[in-house]
């Protein structure tokens, strides 16, 4: 595939996500107008806000498939930057953490995304579960200051959030460094299809929950989430992956049995992440996307698909 037929798929893609998300406004809209007529309305008032909040990832994806790789990495950097500061403002934490803070900020994440834009994957697979996590509580006992009050706890939950928000998020644009056989110069639309496949089987889950929904699955959790929205979720999500097998060097059937494996983790990270927030008392990580929460409520999902997803392209077809 050569530039322009690259471009022109890029650009396929991008065209017809677009006119669903146009199409979804609009009848979103027509719905509010009909049933709810101006008032509160718990179900198209949540499809609505799912939608506003496919806006802001599609805005996201568009970057960057249109842009190069090092803007795509700066882009995931930027996510994980904000992921993290909604982690940590939810996250008790004292004056002595200050400097284990400011490292996580401005030391080991723009070093994670460093070793990303690269390629050095070697470093970039072990460089915060092994480094970060010795050399976090190490800073924490010799900076000044030191407070041993709940340090297993405070550590703990400093190395917990530079897993999530920037070790698992940074496999996504790491994905641009796989030497893929065939499919040189296209590895951006891995995560396109990655995106859209999991953030899909959210929506559906939602769509088939609200439609047929009788069994909870963690009513304590989530109590939103039922066993056929679960079901009906990720099968359609799975013929979704099967559908999209032309922008993947997958054959339909490698498709949607990748499909049915990050939208199964995919389910599992989004209950993960709200028992961290029930933890900590909260409905949403955040309020970046109006009305549906921040940054780490949309990628609660991706974010334990994406290095499942990574791990098994990286194995299964890389070079």
């Amino acid at each position: 595939m050569n530039d322009a037929d690259l471009l022109q798929t890029k650009q396929l893609l991008l065209a017809g996500t677009l006119s669903v998300l146009i199409v979804a406004s609009l009848a979103g809209a027509l719905l509010k107008l009909r049933f709810a007529r101006g008032r509160t309305h718990t179900v198209i008032d949540n499809l609505n806000s799912r939608i506003k909040a496919w806006w802001v990832m599609v805005l996201l994806l568009s970057v960057a498939l249109l842009s190069g790789p090092a803007i795509t990495v700066v882009l995931f950097a930027f996510v994980s930057f904000v992921a993290l500061r909604e982690y940590t403002t939810l996250c008790a934490t004292l004056p002595a953490d200050h400097a284990v803070l400011a490292a996580m900020f401005y030391g080991v994440l723009p070093i994670q995304y460093g070793l990303v834009w690269s390629g050095w994957n070697g470093l970039f697979m072990v460089f915060i579960p092994v480094g970060a996590f010795l050399l976090l509580p190490i800073l924490a006992c010799a900076c000044a200051g030191a407070d041993r009050t709940r340090f297993l706890e405070r550590i703990s939950t400093a190395q917990w959030g530079l897993m999530v928000c920037v070790f698992c998020v940074s496999h996504l644009p790491a994905l641009l460094t796989l030497d893929i056989a065939g499919f040189e110069g296209r590895n951006v639309l891995l995560i396109a299809w990655l995106v859209m496949v999991v953030q899909g089987s959210d929506v559906l889950q939602y769509i088939w929950g609200k439609l047929l929904g009788r069994h909870k699955v963690a009513p304590e959790l989530s109590p939103s989430k039922t066993l056929e929205g679960l079901l009906g979720g990720v099968a359609s999500a799975t013929l979704l992956g099967a559908a999209l097998y032309w922008i993947t060097p997958f054959t339909p059937g490698q498709s949607a049995l990748m499909a049915l494996v990050v939208c199964t983790l995919g389910y599992c990270g989004g209950l993960v992440m709200s028992a961290i927030k029930r933890d900590r008392g909260v409905k949403d990580w955040g309020s970046v996307i109006e009305g549906h929460g921040g940054m780490l409520d949309r990628l609660d999902s991706t974010i334990f698909a994406g290095p499942i997803f990574f791990y098994l392209v990286r194995h299964w077809w890389a070079g």
